[in-house]
């Protein structure tokens, strides 16, 4: 009994181990492609683009600023950011910034609320986040209406849409605190 245990275990070993490293790469591809889509859509028409990494003022985790430029003019940063804050655990998102700090969109990256309510985050369920377009965090307050902010929560869904408002603050003030300058641009 023990030898066949044994051998069950090993084949099972071997073919999780063979299963990860055939899909290993396909996942990291993916992941980047999505990433490199994401930068796309929240920051204007760029044709050349920096990454930096950024510590956060909270959280643990650096933020990866993508600084995109036309010509020798930078026309907006893209923010990988995340939040802990979520209903079933983190959530990320690539927020797109204006050199003046006002939000281009907004995009998620990965996420597991529920489906049929906190799943509305992305797009392609929900224009939602639509409402994060052209808002001016400097002028208006980063959280939802509930809680004395500018932002309308999810039906259904609050804990996801203050956790989703917890991202994107978080990518703000990293923003301010490393790359807008006194006079409005960027550095």
């Amino acid at each position: 009994m023990v030898l066949t245990l044994l051998v069950v275990t090993v084949v099972a070993s071997f073919t999780l181990a063979s299963v990860y490293n055939l899909t290993k790469e396909p996942i990291a591809a993916a992941r980047e492609a999505a990433r490199q889509n994401a930068i796309t859509m929240v920051v204007p028409e760029f044709d050349r683009l920096e990454s930096r990494l950024f510590l956060p003022l909270t959280g643990r985790d650096s933020l990866e600023f993508n600084f995109a430029y036309k010509g020798d003019e930078l026309v907006g940063v893209a923010v990988g950011t995340y939040t802990d804050q979520g209903f079933s655990g983190r959530i990320r998102a690539m927020v797109g910034f204006y050199p003046d700090g006002r939000i281009v969109d907004v995009v998620h990256l990965q996420h597991a609320e529920t489906p049929g309510l906190g799943d509305k985050i992305e797009k392609s369920k929900s224009d939602w986040s639509d409402q994060f377009r052209d808002f001016d965090p400097a002028t208006q307050v980063l959280r939802v209406t509930k809680d004395g902010g500018n932002v309308d929560a999810i039906t259904a869904a609050t804990i996801t849409s203050r956790a989703y408002c917890d991202g994107i603050q978080r990518a703000y003030e990293t923003f301010i605190a490393n790359v807008k300058t006194p006079e409005g641009g960027a550095q």
